[in-house]
């Protein structure tokens, strides 16, 4: 092999050791068996979503999950694969992958890895139930608007009663 070559599969090897360094989850899947257009649509939808997906070589793939510290994703790194890289939002490719697969059989989940770690498909299916960021984050405002919203209650119903008691 020329070194020019072995240069080229190198720098590869270091933009994916360096999406994988800066992906807050991966999800890692094999497309096989999906229509041009399938994929073409689920690459729309995880676009929009803010994350991007490749079909990288496998061993390509195994190289950089290694040199990014990543053990245990060699076993996904088998037979057509692609990767969803998110760098914002940690929920959406399991989200988006998991609502796709069940619309379309052909679609696997291999697994993936979530905040550095490498997690079980279970997981994944756990995190595709989450609501996204703004979501979680609409829910944790309620949660917190909450009590201050029962002490007004209760302070009106004090002042409620005791205009009754003077009338």
């Amino acid at each position: 092999m020329s070194k020019e070559i072995i240069a080229k599969k190198a720098a590869i090897v270091e933009e994916v050791v360096e999406k994988f360094e800066k992906a807050s989850s991966v999800v890692v899947v094999d497309y096989r068996g999906l229509t041009v257009e399938e994929v073409t649509n689920l690459r729309k939808e995880l676009r929009e979503a803010g994350v991007e997906m490749r079909v990288i070589k496998n061993t390509y793939l195994k190289r950089a999950a290694d040199k990014a510290g990543y053990e245990g994703l060699d076993d996904t790194f088998s037979g057509p694969t692609a990767v969803a890289f998110a760098d914002e939002d940690v929920t959406a490719p399991a989200r988006i992958l998991s609502k796709f697969a069940e619309d379309h059989e052909a679609l696997e989940i291999k697994g993936g890895m979530i905040e550095g770690k490498v997690v079980t498909l279970e997981e994944i299916h756990a995190l595709a139930k989450l609501p996204n960021r703004e979501g979680m984050l609409s829910m944790l405002l309620s949660v917190l608007q909450a009590p201050v919203r029962n002490f007004a209650y209760a302070v009106k119903a004090v002042a409620d009663s005791k205009e009754d008691d003077a009338a």
